[in-house]
């Protein structure tokens, strides 16, 4: 068989194995960009879950706080007016600030961990988009340079 043609048929098959890694390697890109995203968003579930939860913790020991103060207000004799009520509200009224607090730290995960799933999925189409370019430039080379040894 004659050299060139065996060099040109080289960079033919050259460029076409270079094509099918440089797609697979677009493919695996855009697969892993969206289950990093995907994680990114069960963390986001996750984070509200465990911030339901600790409001509904911070509820509980408020509610325990308030009955015990009740408690030593009876004991004591002393009506719940004036000053033992105000702590009261004081007590109720903290609970609502933290509880507050609590859901805005909420918010702030879930935003936070959805702005990083669609970074990740942004960042896997840029990637993606490069290794299918760099798929179609080195088929596209290949082909130039099959042409050249065979002219």
């Amino acid at each position: 068989m004659d050299p060139i043609t065996l060099a040109a048929g080289a960079s033919a098959v050259s460029g076409i194995l270079g094509f099918k890694g440089n797609r697979a390697a677009a493919r695996a890109a855009q697969q892993t960009a969206e289950y990093n995203a995907r994680v990114a968003e069960n963390e986001a579930v996750l984070a509200a879950r465990a911030k339901v939860q600790e409001e509904v913790n911070l509820r509980k020991q408020s509610d325990r706080l308030v009955g015990l103060q009740r408690t030593s207000i009876s004991k004591s004799g002393v009506q719940i007016t004036g000053s033992p009520y105000l702590a009261l509200a004081d007590a109720y009224f903290a609970t609502e600030q933290d509880a507050l607090a609590i859901q805005f730290a909420s918010s702030v995960e879930q935003t936070r961990a959805e702005a990083d799933a669609a970074l990740a999925r942004a960042a896997g189409r840029a990637s993606s988009t490069a290794y299918n370019t760099r798929a179609y430039t080195t088929l596209l080379d290949a082909a130039g340079k099959t042409q050249q040894l065979l002219a």
